[in-house]
């Protein structure tokens, strides 16, 4: 497996591409990723068994969405089969994508039992407590258990930010996508750092916007009515700049349907 360098101004590309490719199937790509969260909704009904499922599937739902930004960069409509392509594929296929959910969910509780560990007695955040005060968030922040926490989460998230497609599109085991996903993210940390920064700029520019026009139509109610699906669009759309992240980290098997921008091949 092949790794690209890239300059750290891709990283800005990368935003800059799913935000584009977003607007191509907004309903589509929204659609797809509110279907996502309500599958997640309905089995979390379900006590202990639907959180594990859901973690299990976290990673082909990674894989659907980002095969829906391939199928609308081509200029085709994403189907609502596409969000389980990651599960259709040849059985040795879908059972490493279920590893790799199953090595997610493992990496996930590693991570909850860090931040339990170093919390100590700290009182966690109580979301029915109603307005958040700067004084919450600052022993939120000061919090030991929740910084190790990051700290441990940082090097899971690497290891499986490019996995699913490994996995999936080119028949990497999971233990190797895994490693292979780590070292692409290392790799191009610049790239990943500009991309992170590019969103939270976004993210922000998006919250002032938003305060502005709930400011307009005449407070919280009106704002709360537009909130719900400003995040559903938000979040479609950083999931969308996934599969450009993935598709300029690796040499593909397949020519690539978007301007690639690459750098130093390593």
């Amino acid at each position: 497996m092949k790794l690209h360098l890239v300059p750290a101004r891709t990283g800005l590309q990368w935003v800059k591409l799913g935000v584009k490719t977003f607007f191509r199937q907004p309903l589509a790509m929204a659609g797809l990723f509110f279907m996502f969260m309500a599958t997640v909704s309905v089995l979390s009904l379900i006590p202990l068994l639907g959180t594990v499922i859901s973690l299990l599937l976290v990673p082909a739902a990674t894989l659907g969405l980002m095969a829906a930004t391939r199928e609308a960069v081509q200029g085709r409509f994403p189907m609502p089969t596409t969000l389980v392509s990651g599960l259709r594929g040849k059985p040795a296929h879908t059972r490493n994508m279920l590893i790799l959910g199953a090595m997610y969910a493992g990496g996930l509780l590693l991570v909850l039992g860090v931040a339990t560990l170093f919390a100590g007695d700290a009182p966690p955040l109580d979301p029915n407590a109603g307005e958040v005060s700067a004084e919450m968030v600052r022993a939120s922040l000061a919090n030991q258990g929740l910084l190790a926490g990051m700290v441990v989460y940082l090097p899971v998230l690497m290891a499986f930010w490019h996995a699913p497609a490994l996995v999936h599109w080119h028949g990497v085991s999971p233990g190797k996508s895994l490693f292979f996903s780590f070292m692409a993210c290392w790799g191009n940390k610049g790239a990943m750092l500009f991309y992170t920064l590019g969103w939270v700029g976004v993210f922000m520019l998006v919250g002032v916007l938003m305060a502005l026009l709930g400011a307009v139509l005449g407070g919280t109610e009106a704002l709360n009515i537009v909130l719900y699906p400003a995040v559903l669009f938000m979040a479609s759309m950083f999931h969308t700049s996934i599969y450009f992240t993935f598709v300029d980290s690796f040499e593909l098997t397949e020519p690539p349907t978007t301007p690639i921008t690459t750098g130093e091949e390593a």
